[in-house]
């Protein structure tokens, strides 16, 4: 059975979807689930990304076996490690994410994120910072969406651009390698043929430094988004010779 790892449900400040819902979509697919709610306490805005672990627990406890794990994606912040590492101990998570979702403690969801700058400036940082929070948090599982900067950044082409950036991008690849990180397949741009044909030069240069696993997640906060373009994504994955697996009590399992 094949996973989606990557899952919001109403423990997330930007989701209000339902794990019943959630799981008869994934039912009818026939894949299973790791809901991965958001823990990011720097984030800047009024939304709290945060929940209490143990209710968590509680609540999707009973739903948790074969084809549902559950997990948190957490939001990478430097010199946090000791405060993020305590959060993890308050419950038996099966996977945890780490995402780079902020610069400079801005969202780089938000326009104000890129005023003034260059994409050769935001891009390095970017990459720089993602290489670096990897190795200062080396007890993460999965590291999110490595284009996640591309949804959002307003440059006329906001793709990953591997040659442009090659020896930033091989410093957030040679990380996971050396940490044992799984990079993450996020298929939220995969509706962009152009976005899928820049992330290759990406995951089989990750492959060529080592990299063997990779992760399926559409990052759905609705129903209707789960699983999305994961034919694509197994295609992908074969294609750079990279397995995918999902996590369960924190051990990576081969699908």
């Amino acid at each position: 059975m094949i996973f989606d790892n990557h899952i919001h449900t109403r423990f997330s400040a930007d989701s209000d979807m339902l794990a019943i819902d959630a799981l008869d979509v994934a039912a009818r697919q026939g894949i299973g689930l790791v809901f991965t709610e958001h823990i990011d306490f720097d984030y800047p805005g009024d939304l709290d990304f945060t929940f209490d672990p143990q209710e968590y627990w509680r609540t999707y406890g009973p739903y948790r076996g074969s084809s549902l794990a559950l997990g948190a994606e957490l939001g990478l912040a430097p010199g946090q490690t000791e405060r993020d590492q305590a959060f993890l101990t308050q419950a038996p998570f099966d996977a945890i994410i780490g995402s780079v979702h902020l610069l400079d403690g801005r969202d780089l969801y938000n326009a104000s994120s890129y005023e003034a700058r260059s994409q050769q400036e935001v891009y390095t940082q970017y990459y720089t910072a993602m290489a670096d929070l990897i190795r200062e948090y080396a007890f993460i599982d999965v590291l999110g969406h490595i284009d996640y900067i591309c949804r959002y950044a307003p440059y006329a082409q906001p793709g990953v651009h591997y040659e442009l950036f090659r020896e930033w991008i091989d410093g957030v690849l040679q990380a996971l390698v050396d940490t044992d990180t799984v990079l993450e397949l996020n298929t939220r741009r995969f509706g962009d043929r152009l976005a899928m044909k820049e992330l290759v030069a990406v995951y089989k240069r990750y492959y060529e430094l080592g990299g063997r696993y990779v992760t399926l997640g559409s990052d759905a906060h609705s129903p209707e988004a789960i699983g999305a373009s994961f034919a694509l994504a197994q295609d992908f994955a074969a294609a750079c010779r990279l397995q995918p697996v999902t996590f369960f009590a924190r051990k990576m399992v081969c699908l």
